[in-house]
């Protein structure tokens, strides 16, 4: 089983580093200071994305958050095509769900956090472009050999929601 580096840090740490209010619930809706906590450390989202034919589309992506805004970018990894149906669906509609969970065999420790938002492509001469290839690169050391060279995205969060089954 691959470790998850928020349980791991969780674990490591006894709860220390903030991260142990993340998984306290007044009932089973999480605060938002936790659900960001838990979001911005999370190493990979599911992005949802809805064409203006109304097929859904989910993708796993890297992902960087700045204060309200959820960046991702296109990188060099293989793709089966350059004209990527996420970037079209978010120029047809501007809207998009990001996703992070943890999944564990001890159900007690399940949670998720799931930002909805407005999205766009950011356009090359975007100042907000340096703004999130810098916190990508901050976030992910493989990006520091290679940064993304493609279009940069700008999800401006505009709900945050999520769950934990732990009460405690």
């Amino acid at each position: 089983m691959v470790a998850d580096p928020v349980m791991a840090r969780l674990r490591a740490t006894g709860g220390d580093g903030g991260l142990a209010a993340c998984l306290r619930l007044r009932s089973t809706v999480m605060q938002n200071h936790g659900l960001r906590t838990l979001f911005s450390h999370a190493r990979v989202a599911r992005l949802a994305t809805v064409g203006a034919d109304g097929l859904p589309h989910l993708v796993p992506i890297t992902f960087a958050l700045a204060g309200e805004v959820i960046y991702f970018a296109v990188d060099g990894k293989p793709k089966s095509t350059r004209k990527l149906r996420r970037l079209s669906n978010i120029d047809a509609t501007g809207r998009a769900c990001v996703l992070v969970d943890h999944y564990d065999d001890d159900w007690s420790r399940l949670w998720w956090v799931r930002v909805d938002g407005r999205a766009e492509v950011l356009a090359p001469d975007d100042g907000r472009i340096i703004a999130g290839l810098a916190a990508l690169t901050a976030k992910y050391p493989q990006y520091h050999q290679a940064p993304p060279g493609g279009p940069v995205v700008a999800i401006s969060a505009s709900a945050w929601r999520g769950w934990s089954a732990t009460t405690a």
